[in-house]
């Protein structure tokens, strides 16, 4: 298991060294192909398997991917020569044991597990309703529906003209981002939005994402990585191409993923968890977002 997370996270290492952040894509040219799912079940993949799949990414792919088995029986199959890529699972094994004379006790491992998948461009004579793509949302209703999320959310949320940087504060619970004319365009507000709400989810009263014990003296560049994660996952579902530039966090990245094989696991993790709780506040209490 120990090989597994080490190989993935050389795989990010590597891709960071060249100064390319693997979860910045162009996402507006293909809106509604911007989340990599299973072509059988359409079931999203979610957390360190969207960074791998989207590192795996070819121009003329669409982000549909399916196993060998899978593409069988679907009537067709995969090119030879064709080199599948990794995701991976955790899966736990329960093992139950007792002691003469005293109750039984459990005992939890998690293994780390991977399979292959395959683009269904590396694939042939696949039926039409896996290779036809879906559909993108109506670009023009784009921004509304940003701000309904954003406004569901129930952050409080401060645009000044007098401020220079976005920033979330834990002790007032509220986040503060320059007027939106001094943003370059809608994208760069909304990543930027986005990135601060990611932080905004470790309040206590949220997901109390607590990271000292884990990260140690890393845990403020882990949390920054959380949050530039969690803002990826965010600008490829609603196809906004701006990203927090902040290139001097790529050193402290490395140094954190060089020093710990499990810790791109443990952000994405942590970061997909953010933006399910963000995407969760919709279906709850209709809310409010305050601004000044």
């Amino acid at each position: 298991m120990q090989n597994l997370y080490q190989t993935v996270t050389d795989q990010i290492i590597a891709e960071l060294k060249n100064g390319v952040r693997p979860w910045v894509k162009p996402w507006s040219e293909t809106p509604g192909l911007n989340v990599p799912a299973n072509a059988v079940s359409g079931r999203p993949y979610s957390g360190i398997n969207t960074l791998l799949l989207w590192a795996a990414h070819r121009h003329d792919w669409q982000p549909r991917f399916l196993t060998f088995k899978q593409a069988l029986e679907a009537g067709g199959h995969v090119r030879k020569g064709e080199h599948g890529f990794h995701v991976v699972f955790v899966k736990d094994w329960i093992r139950h044991s007792a002691a003469e004379g005293e109750e039984e006790t459990e005992h939890h491992t998690r293994f780390l597990k991977h399979y292959t998948v395959f683009n269904i461009a590396q694939c042939d004579e696949l039926p039409d309703r896996l290779t036809t793509p879906p559909k993108g949302p109506n670009p023009d209703r784009r921004d509304a529906l940003i701000d309904e999320f954003i406004a569901a959310t129930g952050a409080k949320i401060c645009e000044s003209a007098i401020v220079d940087r976005a920033y979330y504060s834990n002790e007032f619970d509220h986040i503060t981002v320059p007027s939106f004319k001094l943003f370059d365009g809608r994208a760069e507000y909304c990543a930027t939005l986005f990135h601060e709400l990611i932080h905004w989810t470790k309040h206590p009263s949220r997901l109390d994402r607590q990271l000292g014990a884990r990260f140690g003296l890393e845990a403020k560049a882990a949390e920054e990585l959380i949050a530039e994660l969690g803002a990826a996952f965010l600008c490829a579902e609603f196809a906004v191409d701006g990203f927090i530039s902040h290139a001097a966090y790529i050193e402290n990245y490395l140094k954190l993923l060089q020093g710990d094989p499990k810790a791109i696991f443990t952000a994405a993790s942590k970061a997909q968890a953010a933006v399910d709780f963000l995407r969760q506040q919709i279906l709850t209490e209709p809310a409010t977002q305050s601004a000044a």
